[in-house]
């Protein structure tokens, strides 16, 4: 797991490391869609949520459709169409996902503490999510870019291509190659965060380390992100 320290917030970065799941699943699968078995995947959420002192009964997460909702948590809400959730209320867990998407999580800063998470794939980059939740959580903000699927590997068409020339710097393309982390760094920047971390680790390189769906296709796991206020 990956950890990002900001003051006053517990956030993780998974892996797909640490878990009960086998097969294409092994082993930190958080996806109950994959086809995994509902037992272990509850499981292995019980383990994330562990590893910031969460009530896994507490979980919250949306059915990501790759939008631009950024829903309040509710305690325990499962299934509401959306790509991101944001909660003020201490020890509320909130949980994004993703296998080459960009898991992001924002912390507020100043006034009172408030945390969300978003999943970021191209078309919710162009979209405007990372703006809707710089929004939605308002104040002096901080964010942390987790794994995603890096310029080294991920190809795209012109139809791609183009739009994220155009919206966030021509040096994002290379050729066919697309590097969503700087143009996700640049959506924060845009969205008036000025301190960004991070990870810069591909998804699509690393199989023991992550699930990609570029690289394998399906049936594969989903890693992510969660944190809480604490």
């Amino acid at each position: 797991m990956i950890r990002w320290d900001p003051p006053g917030y517990a956030v993780v970065f998974s892996t797909r490391e640490g878990g009960v799941s086998t097969g294409p699943y092994q082993s930190l699968n958080l996806g109950r869609m994959t086809g995994d078995e509902v037992e272990r995947v509850d499981e292995n959420r019980r383990l994330l949520c562990a590893a910031i002192d969460a009530d896994e009964e507490r979980l919250a997460l949306n059915r990501q459709v790759h939008s631009t909702l950024v829903h309040p948590a509710e305690s325990g809400a499962r299934g509401a169409p959306g790509d991101g959730l944001w909660t003020d209320e201490p020890g509320q867990p909130i949980l994004a996902m993703a296998a080459d998407c960009l898991p992001i999580a924002l912390v507020r800063g100043d006034g009172r503490p408030a945390v969300a998470v978003l999943h970021a794939g191209w078309r919710g980059l162009l979209d405007g999510i990372v703006r809707v939740g710089a929004e939605t959580l308002g104040g002096r903000l901080q964010a942390a870019v987790g794994p995603a699927i890096g310029p080294c590997c991920y190809e795209v068409g012109e139809e791609v291509s183009g739009p994220f020339a155009d919206a966030f710097g021509a040096d994002v393309v290379r050729g066919r190659s697309l590097d969503l982390w700087s143009a996700a760094e640049r959506a924060l920047n845009e969205a008036g965060v000025a301190e960004v971390m991070r990870t810069d680790l591909c998804t699509f390189c690393n199989p023991k380390r992550f699930f990609s769906h570029r690289r394998t296709g399906k049936p594969r796991g989903v890693q992510g992100v969660i944190a809480r206020v604490a």
